[in-house]
């Protein structure tokens, strides 16, 4: 019985990790246009977007100077497939660009964007194009 009861958790620790592992998010971007999270603009640059706690709810976005940097809260979003690509997903609407969610390969949960208000505003006049920046995974 006890034996049971090792592999029992050592079985729940291992899926503890991995699910807090997978709420992480630490990728870096070179992104060609200026853009926009909630309601706070960046420009064009290399960013580094990184989860600032194991909930990977609040999500810090920094450009490579460190000149522009925020803190965007997050929530979680899921595919049936794994993500084939790191990436960073924008909507592009009314010639801005926003961002989505962030996606790292072989994962199958993302990190969203609430809209800002101007995202809600332009989104019910038309529909945004989806635009896709390839990402590197960083540790």
């Amino acid at each position: 019985m006890k034996y049971l009861r090792s592999i029992l958790f050592v079985f729940t620790a291992l899926l503890l990790a991995n699910a807090a592992q997978a709420q992480s998010t630490n990728v870096t971007a070179s992104v060609a246009f200026d853009f926009v999270v909630a309601d706070h603009a960046y420009p064009a640059g290399d960013y580094a977007v990184k989860s600032i706690s194991d909930s990977g709810v609040p999500i810090l976005i920094r450009n490579k100077d460190e000149a522009e940097r925020g803190v965007a809260l997050s929530i979680p979003c899921s595919s049936v497939k794994p993500s084939s690509t790191t990436k960073l997903v924008f909507h592009h609407m009314g010639g801005q660009y926003f961002l989505y969610q962030v996606w790292t390969e072989g994962n199958t949960t993302g990190r969203e964007f609430p809209m800002s208000k101007t995202e809600i505003q332009l989104a019910r006049n038309s529909q945004p194009e989806i635009v896709i920046v390839a990402a590197n995974l960083t540790r």
